[in-house]
């Protein structure tokens, strides 16, 4: 390979990376899943890398790589499953008759950090709109749309794209692009889902601070008095992989005190997921000491109250992706978060 060959390499390399993490954020919500997002983005830029000497110039670099990533994405879909979360797959559980029933791992909605899915930016309406576009309830109903409807509401809602821009990825006509999206639409404003409520300033204003490290107190403290002064009366707790999911503040303080009593005395170390505050959460480990991976929780927040709280526990997988040590010694304090 020539100097010039190698040069020419090592600058398709950083101009393709340079789009890295919002081609992530597209796959993502058009999939649903952290792990496989970011396995159709290196197929995507694996694809463009090959392919690059047919690139012929006649769109942007940026709107080449959204139309292999598309395609991707539909290829991938194409097995018709539906990542979902528990509360659209059952019927609300009474405490007296939870059981705590797993389903595989491509049956969930999955989490994920907001820097790998979230551009930086510096105008603040874009910045929100994105956020709002990764949140939990918002994608479980973008996984209710047909794969390309899904792919024009995320170009021209989320991403703003032209019905002419969408239209040319796509291979179809403008008439097509502005149908699908109608449709699209229409499916959202009537399956509104739990959680699309949630109001998250950002940066977080102080009242909703507060009410976060009230949290933080009252789930490390494991007091269900103060925890229950912070919970909306219709509160939501899920838990993936099971299917069990909880709501009221009776039912889940009940469960934290009965099949979740070994929570008690966690630990919890602040991180940003899907565009909401979260934590992750360890567990007093009895064996090695410290304390040891127990679940991500992604927090919505309704008028000064929690109105969902969602256990993610495939810890194994979860933490790496976030960057956080799989253990705490007995001094939390000194742990920052996961970036």
């Amino acid at each position: 390979m020539s100097d010039g060959t190698a040069t020419t390499t090592t600058d398709l390399d950083v101009r393709l990376e340079k789009h890295r993490v919002e081609l992530t954020g597209y796959c993502y919500r058009m999939l649903g899943s952290s792990f496989e997002a970011e396995d159709a983005v290196q197929d995507t830029m694996v694809r463009a890398w090959r392919s690059y000497d047919r690139f012929e110039g006649r769109s942007s670099l940026r709107s080449w790589l959204y139309r292999i990533a598309t395609n991707v994405c539909l290829d991938m879909l194409n097995a018709g499953n539906k990542r979902a979360r528990p509360m659209d797959l059952t019927e609300s559980t009474p405490l007296a008759q939870a059981a705590l029933s797993p389903r595989p791992d491509n049956t969930w909605l999955e989490p994920m950090p907001d820097n790998r899915v979230l551009p930086t930016t510096d105008d603040p309406a874009e910045a929100a709109v994105a956020k709002e576009s990764v949140r939990l309830a918002f994608m479980a109903t973008l996984q209710q749309l047909p794969p390309k409807q899904r792919a024009v509401l995320i170009l021209r809602e989320v991403l703003a794209w032209k019905a002419s821009e969408v239209a040319e990825l796509l291979g179809t006509t403008v008439a097509s692009v502005n149908s699908a999206l109608q449709r699209a639409r229409a499916t959202l404003a009537e399956r509104e889902q739990p959680g699309a409520e949630a109001t998250v300033s950002d940066p977080l204003d102080e009242e909703q601070q507060k009410l976060l490290e009230r949290y933080v107190a009252a789930f490390e403290g494991y007091d269900m008095t103060a925890l229950t002064a912070l919970l909306h009366e219709d509160a939501i707790m899920t838990m993936p992989p099971f299917d069990l999911w909880l709501t009221g503040v009776e039912d889940i303080t009940g469960f934290m005190t009965t099949l979740g009593a070994p929570c008690a005395g966690s630990r919890l170390v602040p991180v940003q997921v899907n565009g909401l505050p979260g934590f992750a959460q360890y567990k007093p480990d009895p064996e090695k000491g410290g304390f040891s991976p127990w679940a991500v929780q992604v927090l919505e927040i309704s008028d000064g109250r929690l109105t969902g709280f969602h256990f993610f526990l495939d810890t194994q997988r979860w933490f790496p992706l976030f960057g956080l040590p799989l253990h705490l010694e007995a001094e939390p304090d000194k742990v920052e978060e996961g970036v």
